[in-house]
Formats: C-alpha cells, sequence, structure tokens
C-alpha cells in the first residue's frame, strides 16, 4: 500500500462509496494526507476528479449523504476547528426545503456556481426569482470575474468577488471559506446556495442556518429526467413563491457577430467530444449554410488546436474569437443558429432562445445527461451520443440541421 498512487486510491474510495457508502478509514485518510503534502497535484486532481465529481454527476439522492460525510472528514483535517461530525448535522439540516417567511432582507447574496454554464443554466434562474420576489433588496452575485461578466450590464446585480482556484491545492480550494464568510456578514442579508463549489456543495457555514438557503441540486427532483433550469425554477417556487422563474445573461453588449456561433469547447474533458473527421465535416456543412459563421477559439491547448485543425480541413470561412467569454455568449444571444459540444454555451443559448444542436456525449450517466440537456424556449435538438461512430453522429447532425 505504500507505493500506491493517489488515482489507485481514488478509485478504491470511490468503489467503496459507491457500493456500500462506506469506506476504509485509513483509506481516505491517506488520500487527504497525500492531497495537503508538499506535492499534492495527483491527490487534488484524484479526490476531485474522481471522487468528488463522480458522486455529484451520477446524480442519486443516497450520494448526497455519503458526499456530506465523506468531504466533511476532508474540510475537517484541512481547516483547523472544523469538525467532520458537526458539518454533517448542519448540512443535513440545510439541505430540507425551507420556505422563506419573515420580512423582506435589504440584501440577497447569491453564490456562484463557479462554473460557467452552471452559473447560466441554475444560478441565473434562482436570480431571476429573487429579483422578482425582493424587488427592493440588493441582489449581489458573489463568484470570480468571469462568470460575473455574464451578468454585470443587469443593473439589479451587484458583484462581490469571491474566487475560486479550480486547479488549485486542496488548501487554495479552501481557502476561499473564510473570506466568503467574512464577505457576506451583512446585516439584514440572506445567502442562496445553488449548490455551490464556494461552499463545497453545503458544507462550508457562510452565515447563520436562519438566513441561508440551500438548492441540492443533486438531489432535488428524484429519479426524474427533468433538466436542472427547470428543477431550480421549481425550488425557487416553493422557497421563495416566484413561478415561471428562467435562465438569462447580461453580459455587456459586444461588437462580435455571427449569425451562426460554434464552439468546440469541452470543459476539459475529452470524452465528450466527437473523434474522426466530425469537427471538420461539421464544420463544412455549417459553411454550406451560406452564413457568416463566428467560431469560439476557447482557452487554447487542444481546444485551439482543434478549431485550428477545422478551419484548415474543411476549407470553411470564419470569424474567430480568442479572449473573454461573456463577448461570445453576447454573440450568442444575437445569432441564429449555435451549434456545439456539452459546455456553457449550450446553456447560453438556450437560455437566449436561440435554436441550437448540442452533441451531448462522455455523460457518467444518464441522469446526468437529463439533468444537464440546455433547457428553453428555443428549439434546442440534443444528439446523445452512446457509441455511435463519429460518421453517424455527422448523420445525426446533418438531420438536426436540417430541421433549423
Amino acid at each position: 500500500m505504500e507505493n500506491t498512487s493517489a488515482e489507485e486510491l481514488a478509485q478504491e474510495l470511490l468503489g467503496h462509496c459507491l457500493a456500500t457508502g462506506d469506506w476504509p478509514a485509513e483509506l481516505l485518510h491517506r488520500l487527504i494526507s497525500q492531497a495537503l503534502s508538499d506535492d499534492p497535484a495527483a491527490a487534488v486532481r484524484a479526490l476531485f476528479g474522481t471522487v468528488v465529481e463522480r458522486l455529484g454527476d451520477l446524480f442519486e439522492p443516497r450520494l448526497c449523504d455519503v458526499y456530506a460525510r465523506l468531504f466533511s472528514e476532508v474540510c475537517a483535517q484541512a481547516i483547523v476547528g472544523l469538525r467532520a461530525d458537526e458539518l454533517v448535522a448542519r448540512y443535513r439540516r440545510v439541505r430540507a426545503v425551507r420556505p422563506f417567511s419573515g420580512a423582506d432582507p435589504a440584501n440577497v447574496v447569491v453564490l456562484s456556481r463557479v462554473t460557467l454554464g452552471a452559473d447560466v443554466a441554475v444560478t441565473s434562474v434562482i436570480i431571476d426569482a429573487l429579483k422578482k420576489r425582493f424587488p427592493a433588496a440588493v441582489i449581489w452575485f458573489a463568484g470570480n470575474q468571469k462568470a460575473w461578466e455574464l451578468f454585470q450590464a443587469d443593473p439589479r446585480l451587484r458583484f462581490r468577488p469571491a474566487p475560486y482556484q479550480r486547479s488549485g491545492s486542496l488548501r487554495d480550494r479552501l481557502d476561499v471559506w473564510p473570506l466568503l464568510r467574512e464577505s457576506l456578514a451583512m446585516p439584514d442579508t440572506i445567502v442562496v446556495d445553488p449548490d455551490s463549489r464556494l461552499t463545497q456543495l453545503g458544507l462550508l457555514p457562510v452565515c447563520e442556518e436562519d438566513r441561508y438557503y440551500f438548492f441540492e441540486s443533486r438531489s432535488y427532483g428524484g429519479d426524474s429526467e427533468t433538466p436542472l433550469s427547470i428543477l431550480a425554477a421549481r425550488w425557487a417556487a416553493e422557497v421563495f413563491g416566484v413561478e415561471n422563474a428562467h435562465a438569462f445573461i447580461a453580459p455587456f453588449a459586444s461588437p462580435l457577430q455571427g449569425e451562426i456561433t460554434v464552439s468546440l469547447g469541452v470543459g476539459e474533458n475529452p470524452a465528450k467530444r466527437i473523434g474522426g473527421k466530425f469537427e471538420t465535416e461539421m464544420l463544412r456543412r455549417l459553411g454550406a449554410r451560406q452564413l457568416p459563421i463566428l467560431i469560439d477559439y476557447g482557452f487554447g491547448g487542444d481546444e485551439s488546436s482543434r478549431v485550428e485543425t477545422a478551419l484548415r480541413d474543411s476549407g470553411t470561412a470564419c470569424q474567430t474569437w480568442r479572449g473573454a467569454y461573456a463577448p461570445f455568449a453576447s454573440a450568442i444571444s444575437r445569432s441564429r443558429i449555435y451549434c456545439g459540444y456539452d459546455s456553457s454555451s449550450q446553456h447560453v443559448a438556450a437560455a437566449c432562445g436561440v435554436p441550437l444542436i448540442t452533441i451531448f456525449a462522455g455523460y457518467p450517466s444518464i441522469r446526468m445527461h437529463h439533468r444537464w440537456k440546455p433547457s428553453g424556449n428555443g428549439t434546442i435538438q440534443v444528439i446523445r451520443v452512446s457509441n455511435q461512430s463519429p460518421e453517424v453522429v455527422l448523420q445525426l447532425f446533418q438531420i438536426a440541421l436540417a430541421n433549423l
């Protein structure tokens, strides 16, 4: 066991969690110790990527409590003064749906989900409900700058920086907690948590329980196939009495334009993309529409290389964008068609009623697919990929495109 890698420890730990909902204490302790060591990168990737994200992505209600018991041990070992049993007990209390009562607050703080797509699909729905329910309150968005840029043109919203380092060490990821708790200590304030990584999915207390409202998105909706955007609206209706809340974006207007907008981003998950010549052929078929195309280069690395290859090999004339995400989101909102993989841009298009085609692959469970598929008022065509060849997926894309 001495030479067992972090990934091997994580895989064994995940197996115990899924099979029995419990695990050997020594196994978790060893993985946490590696994550807190002087060279923690591999252990942190294994802990979050293999264990934590899988427990959430399965969207099984029973695994929420498993996660809470497991990650409370992580928090207690990493942060002096925290006790795992107290964190779990609090979590079990705040996860209960509790209708708002009492006087309207002066301030409402909504925590970011950290990822852009989740902030559009989930957080923005809750913000929309809160704006309607509390017309006189100041609505604060607490998160990072990149996510804030998707909403900063909304005159009802203000920004409280709460940067979370998704690629940082375990201590880096948890260091936001004391700063956030201090930031939220404003008088006459309620805090709404849409299952945010800022609180490690509701585990870390950022304010008193009576002014904290937690949407446990991994269990709400039970065994249904309902998308998260719709579930968030239902939760907002149940808690704040606001019906028909919907997703939205409000970036500052950008000069970028494209009748067709395209993103090949996969959120650093290569399992989401289709191999072979799919991307090249997709661009070629979009080019046959003879409409101006705008394609996002993304954040560099593999994504940008794939865009370069698809542009070169397809011979399709496209405008391209390298830079911040919000200007591209603004362009999506004004386009006639959006195409891409399961990523933040599909939720932007859906929120804006833009007809879209999304290629949905690499999901670890069918319920994850149902939860994260885009939802909105426009035409939405989802190509769910399991084991189909790139050629078959391309045929399905061609059919979907013909129907837009």
